[in-house]
């Protein structure tokens, strides 16, 4: 019996360890480009404004 429950408790655990890890390698691969991305875009866009002002300034 205890090594059903220490066999159970592994599985259990090693189970869990690699849905962490997908989640993380899933973040890092597809969530943090496009946060990343979506930075620069917002950067671009106040930069752009700042130039559009500043042209039309007399």
């Amino acid at each position: 019996m205890k090594q059903v429950t220490k066999g159970f408790l592994i599985g259990t655990a090693s189970a869990l360890a690699a849905i962490a890890s997908g989640v993380v390698a899933f973040h890092k691969t597809v969530i943090k480009p496009v946060e990343e991305e979506e930075i620069k875009f917002d950067e671009n866009r106040r930069a752009a404004n700042r130039k559009n002002r500043s042209a039309h300034q007399l």
